[in-house]
């Protein structure tokens, strides 16, 4: 059995003399979906149709909870720029609190999903897997998101000096940033099955690509908004771009979990597919 990945994690297996059929990828395995040589050939409109509404599969509600938290961090952002004159800043801020609630029961869900990989029924609230890859990756991604529960939350109140707000608001941000991209790039090396990879035609390719982007945007937007004694207005507004930019990424990202959704194994624990290659 040949094993490949980057580093010291394992994201592939196969048999190369073709006496045991089938590719093992980790992305399938922890997501529960169908190997890629197992789904049903159909195009993008009844792909994306399967995918409206599927309450009964994990993975449509890890890209629905994501898909709102990102639309919210957008708003926010889009209040920020242009903000109208009868809101106030901790109203635009809220906005951006609800979106971090949403991002934490989404990554909340993928942690609980990645502790349970394969299992006929699962019985981990976390797991502790850290050299599995795809469970590095959401293990770092949820308390990512709780920290930006933190810094969300005390933007409501706002004021306070620039060193209070760099601690409370500025810090949670740029740590929580630091686990969105470490955990990005993670999920990202779990597709490529190597540091880097070009897989267009792979949609597990694109949900990793995508959302790296959206983490890189995130870490800078974090940088620049490291708030001065004397201010600067102009760091702040491309922070919020950044942030804009990010948000958007990460909804396309969640768009494109749904779809893979309808792709969801008809039962767990599915992993062993039969012909193919990566």
């Amino acid at each position: 059995m040949q094993e490949t990945g980057p580093g010291p994690f394992i994201t592939r297996r196969h048999d190369p003399t073709g006496r045991i059929p089938g590719v093992w990828r980790a992305r399938d395995h922890r997501k529960g979906v169908l190997p890629r040589e197992m789904r049903p050939r159909r195009g993008p409109v009844a792909r994306l149709r399967a995918s409206l509404w599927m309450p009964q599969h994990v993975n449509w509600w890890i890209g629905a909870l994501f898909a709102i938290g990102s639309a919210l961090f957008m708003l926010g952002c889009i209040l920020s720029l242009a903000p109208p004159p009868d809101l106030t800043g901790p109203q635009i801020n809220a906005v951006y609190f609800a979106g971090s609630i949403f991002f934490t029961a989404a990554a909340g869900l993928q942690l609980f999903q990645a502790a349970n990989a394969g299992k006929p029924r699962p019985d981990r609230l976390f797991g502790w897997e850290p050299s599995n890859i795809g469970w590095l990756s959401s293990a770092l991604q949820f308390p990512g998101t709780l920290l930006f529960n933190v810094n969300t939350w005390n933007g409501i109140a706002g004021g306070g000096t620039w060193l209070h707000q760099d601690f409370a608001i500025w810090g949670p941000d740029v740590i929580g940033s630091i686990l969105f991209l470490a955990s990005g790039q993670l999920a990202f090396m779990e597709v490529c099955h190597r540091w880097f990879a070009f897989k267009p035609a792979n949609l597990d390719w694109w949900i990793g690509a995508i959302n790296l982007t959206g983490c890189i945007a995130f870490m800078i937007s974090a940088i620049c908004a490291f708030v001065l004694p004397t201010g600067d207005p102009l760091a702040a507004t491309v922070a919020i771009l950044l942030t804009l930019a990010g948000a958007a990424c990460f909804f396309a990202g969640a768009l494109l979990l749904l779809v893979e959704a309808a792709d969801t194994a008809p039962r767990p624990g599915l992993s062993a597919p039969a012909g193919g290659a990566a």
